[in-house]
């Protein structure tokens, strides 16, 4: 079942395409990850972004939650 929610997304952005999403828990620790991808990663045709979304949500099988779908962003 999806659920709707207001949440801190980290988004990966290739090429100008949103290919990936993943939760984070705060502002703060979403823009630590970005620090440390941006570090670790070659970033040609790369951008990481931070931001709140309203996304529709699904429940993985171990409880955790996922992005399904970026409704809309704040």
């Amino acid at each position: 079942m999806a659920i709707t929610k207001l949440v801190f997304a980290l988004c990966l952005f290739i090429n100008g395409e949103l290919v990936e999403h993943r939760i984070q828990d705060s502002l703060s620790t979403c823009l630590k990850m970005k620090r440390e991808a941006t570090r670790n990663m070659d970033m040609q045709n790369k951008q990481f972004m931070c931001g709140e979304v309203e996304a529709e949500l699904e429940e993985n099988i171990d409880g955790s939650k996922t992005i399904k779908k970026i409704i809309k962003s704040k």
